[in-house]
């Protein structure tokens, strides 16, 4: 008898137990499945509720990235996000990739005031992305400026020819795949090339010219292609203030009314589309137990840089890239 009482006090005890863990399981699960709802309404990101003021970065050598033109695209839509500050560290990039980038930035500008903040480099292709912003900021020893373009190739034809190398092909005309490594460039191809590169010089130029403003006679003046700090772009005119982001915040306080109590929050390319359901659940669990930190980390492994998948060919309008 005892036996059997232990017994019935032992399987209470466990039902009991049991119980309680599918009560947690289904909390949780009820709590993942709400904050993912949330999510929804706020477009791409899983935790930036109410209003904020969004940080976004561009960083390294700019390429056309449709990702990061996208993520422009829901801040724009994002009614929680009231101004942006973009923080740039970067040489620059493909004058396309650049021209892109000034789009998408243009484009979220004409909605929401933004404000671009210099980190330790932000010349050529990083300058383009700048001037897609209202207003800028630069440290006193950023570097920026190098507002030029510039088309290169390596040509290792006299090497060959000491190896005993020849290169034989058959083209449609002497322009085409022109300039390559592996013969002397022709003087046609050197011209059409030199047009190309003056035809892509002009667009910055003017681009520099419309948004600082200067006439034509002075951007043509500075954007010889040297590079400048922060303090000697503010003396000429490209960037707007001396600081860092507090500067930033300042002034969309004071020219648009965003108060400086707002929380500045980081918007990645990272995305809800990029997560499966269980690591959005336990991330929205971690941010709500103040484990941001942690949630941080699910799903944001470190990725292949674009360098290492992609060539850097074409125009570039970019500074001392790393090699």
């Amino acid at each position: 008898m005892a036996l059997e009482a232990d017994m019935l006090a032992d399987r209470r005890r466990m039902k009991r137990r049991v119980g309680r863990w599918r009560l947690l399981a289904l909390a949780f699960a009820f709590i993942a499945v709400v904050g993912i709802a949330v999510s929804y309404v706020d477009e791409l990101s899983l935790f930036r509720l109410g209003d904020h003021i969004a940080r976004v970065s561009v960083s390294g050598i700019i390429l056309d990235d449709r990702e990061q033109q996208n993520l422009f695209d829901s801040i724009k839509d994002a009614k929680g996000a009231k101004a942006v500050i973009l923080h740039i560290n970067s040489p620059g990039g493909t004058t396309a990739g650049s021209e892109a980038l000034f789009a998408a930035i243009r484009r979220l500008a004409t909605v929401k005031p933004v404000v671009a903040v210099m980190g330790d480099v932000a010349a050529s292709g990083g300058y383009i992305a700048a001037l897609g912003a209202d207003h800028i900021v630069a440290r006193g020893n950023s570097i920026t400026g190098s507002i030029g373009v510039i088309f290169q190739w390596a040509n290792f034809s006299q090497l060959l020819e000491k190896l005993g190398v020849d290169v034989e092909q058959i083209k449609s005309d002497i322009l085409k795949a022109e300039p390559n490594p592996f013969t002397p460039t022709p003087p046609e191809a050197l011209e059409v090339t030199s047009e190309m590169v003056r035809d892509s010089h002009a667009w910055f130029v003017g681009l520099v010219a419309e948004r600082r403003p200067f006439d034509a006679d002075r951007a043509a003046q500075l954007s010889d292609g040297r590079v400048y700090t922060g303090r000697q772009a503010l003396e000429a005119n490209l960037i707007d203030a001396i600081g860092g982001e507090r500067t930033a915040v300042a002034w969309l306080q004071e020219t648009h009314g965003i108060a400086d109590t707002l929380k500045v929050v980081d918007w990645r390319r990272d995305s809800i589309e990029q997560l499966g359901l269980g690591e959005l659940a336990i991330a929205w669990t971690l941010r709500q137990v103040g484990l941001a930190g942690l949630a941080d980390l699910i799903g944001t492994g470190e990725k292949m840089s674009s360098l290492e998948r992609l060539s850097l060919d074409g125009l570039i309008s970019v500074w001392h890239p790393e090699p």
